[in-house]
């Protein structure tokens, strides 16, 4: 398990875009976004709902915004590829708000 020094240079940007994108943004934010809407689910049908927003959203939202900066930043950096640059800043914040809002 990562430490809180890998999500901070994930914030600032200072990791490589790849690692940004493909692991923080998409796996660990698949794991994040997948496991809160499962839980919200399951507590919606317990009868649960300001539980279910609360543990739907609380975790997952802010989580996001951190990997979409974290991604917009490391496409800026100079050793990234520009290509990949271009595809992860399009992709990065339409996913998110889908992935946030499901």
């Amino acid at each position: 398990m990562p430490g809180l020094g890998t999500l901070g240079r994930l914030w600032r940007g200072e990791l490589p875009l790849p690692e940004a994108f493909w692991t923080w943004a998409v796996t660990v934010g698949l794991v994040i976004n997948g496991s809160t809407s499962i839980a919200c689910y399951a507590l919606v049908v317990a009868d649960e709902p300001l539980l279910a927003l609360v543990v739907g959203y609380l975790p997952s939202v802010p989580y996001n915004v951190l990997a979409t900066v974290g991604v917009l930043r490391s496409a800026r950096r100079a050793d990234a590829d520009p290509t990949f640059a271009r595809f992860a800043r399009l992709m990065i914040v339409p996913v998110m708000v889908l992935l946030s809002l499901t």
